[in-house]
């Protein structure tokens, strides 16, 4: 559902993941871009001059508490999710939150927590949740097409380069590929996990590996996951490898591969699905493309936000927090710590 009122939209941010949204606005049916802050007043501006928005701030509680502002888009480094989303909630607005929803289950409860106590809107960035192969792909495996859901495989990396001052090679930023691209897969396992058993469930098992880099964080992980009587999946994430960037569904009559599942129709990339059921000859399910990746998800958000929902089926509050306790749970297993961490924290 698309109003005829423009849904106006905050950025508290100017990274990359901003610029792309700020365009993807422009773009939309549904969306005007109002507002945008950064730490910088120099870095606001900046933004401002590449695109149309009324107002810039120095400081983000300048889009937060900007009357004019219905909808906050938080795309901040991971650690300042929790105190910028809180803050969204707290102020009455309406939120998408750039993946992960927090650095831990204890971030994303207190995020969860507050757009539950202010009766606001918040959903977990994940794009592909709102694209239409997803859909269509959920609708093949409840539908029974290859039959039980047994395994999936599931894959993003990329190479980010070695650079110092990239903030993915920070660990008091919370960097690494697990909470990068990482938490693609075990959201994709969550869902795919979900259809099999008809609800949201946690694995009972998560048992994963890594490579530490010098900076102390992860640069390439795997993960095992058993969904209890359920299917098993295998996770692989890196910012230091081009991986295959792919999902495997693996059930008792056949196999479903989803060549883009993370950025469907972007970079050059198709959205398709790849149908191999058993005796017969492989079919491809194109998906028609009508707007990029990113304008489909603001003009969805506008949808949800005019429908009254606050948490939204695409990717429930509930599935959002489950896919936090994998990432604690998988992250505990490769040993790898953050400054933030309770048991890490510096004494005062």
């Amino acid at each position: 559902m698309i109003t005829s009122e423009p849904l106006r939209w905050g950025i508290v941010g100017t990274g990359k993941i901003a610029r792309i949204m700020a365009g993807a606005i422009a773009e939309s049916r549904s969306g005007e871009l109002v507002a945008v802050a950064s730490r910088s007043s120099a870095r606001a501006a900046a933004f401002a001059s590449e695109f149309p928005v009324r107002r810039t701030y120095g400081d983000y509680a300048g889009v937060v508490d900007d009357e004019q502002v219905d909808l906050v888009y938080v795309a901040t480094n991971h650690p300042l999710h929790r105190e910028w989303a809180v803050r969204t909630a707290e102020a009455g607005k309406h939120q998408l939150c750039e993946k992960p929803l927090g650095v831990t289950h204890e971030d994303a409860a207190a995020i969860v927590d507050a757009a539950k106590r202010n009766d606001v809107f918040l959903l977990e960035a994940f794009a592909y949740r709102s694209h239409p192969q997803t859909r269509r792909l959920i609708e093949l495996l409840a539908g029974g097409t290859i039959g039980e859901i047994r395994m999936i495989d599931a894959s993003f990396g990329y190479d980010a380069g070695p650079a110092p001052s990239n903030y993915l090679l920070v660990r008091e930023l919370a960097g690494g590929s697990l909470l990068d691209v990482g938490c693609y897969t075990s959201s994709m396992a969550h869902l795919i996990a979900g259809v099999a058993h008809g609800a949201i469930v946690d694995p009972d098992e998560v048992v994963g590996v890594s490579r530490l880099g010098s900076t102390g964080v992860d640069l390439s992980a795997t993960a095992s996951l058993r969904f209890g009587a359920g299917p098993v999946a295998r996770l692989a994430s890196s910012i230091e490898a081009d991986l295959e960037n792919v999902v495997r569904i693996h059930g008792s009559e056949g196999r479903i591969t989803v060549p883009s599942p993370w950025l469907p129709g972007r970079i050059g990339s198709s959205a398709e699905i790849v149908l191999e059921r058993r005796g017969e000859d492989t079919g491809v399910i194109e998906i028609p493309l009508e707007e990029d990746l990113y304008t489909t998800e603001v003009d969805a958000v506008a949808g949800f936000v005019a429908a009254g929902e606050r948490s939204p089926a695409v990717m429930p509050w509930e599935e959002s927090l489950a896919n936090m306790r994998t990432l604690d749970r998988w992250r505990a297993s490769i040993g790898l710590r953050y400054p933030s961490d309770p048991d890490t924290a510096p004494e005062e």
